[in-house]
């Protein structure tokens, strides 16, 4: 989980930097969003409801971030 929520962090970070999304960080978060939620949320669910919170919430900042323009 805390590797996840780095990569989004780092996201976030040059987002707010740009006001945009870089084309390799886009591509990785394309190629993260193919990937699906299931193992993100089957990993947080083992973890409690704590965790599931917190992995949802990452989530939606990975959807925001992919509504992102991409220069």
């Amino acid at each position: 989980m805390a590797l996840y929520a780095s990569w989004v962090g780092s996201m976030v970070e040059v987002a707010l930097a740009r006001g945009t999304l870089d084309p390799n960080l886009a591509t990785m978060l394309e190629t993260r969003r193919a990937e699906g939620n299931q193992r993100v949320f089957r990993a947080a669910g083992e973890l409690g409801e704590p965790v599931r919170s917190y992995v949802a919430r990452l989530i939606a900042i990975e959807d925001l971030l992919a509504q992102l323009p991409v220069k």
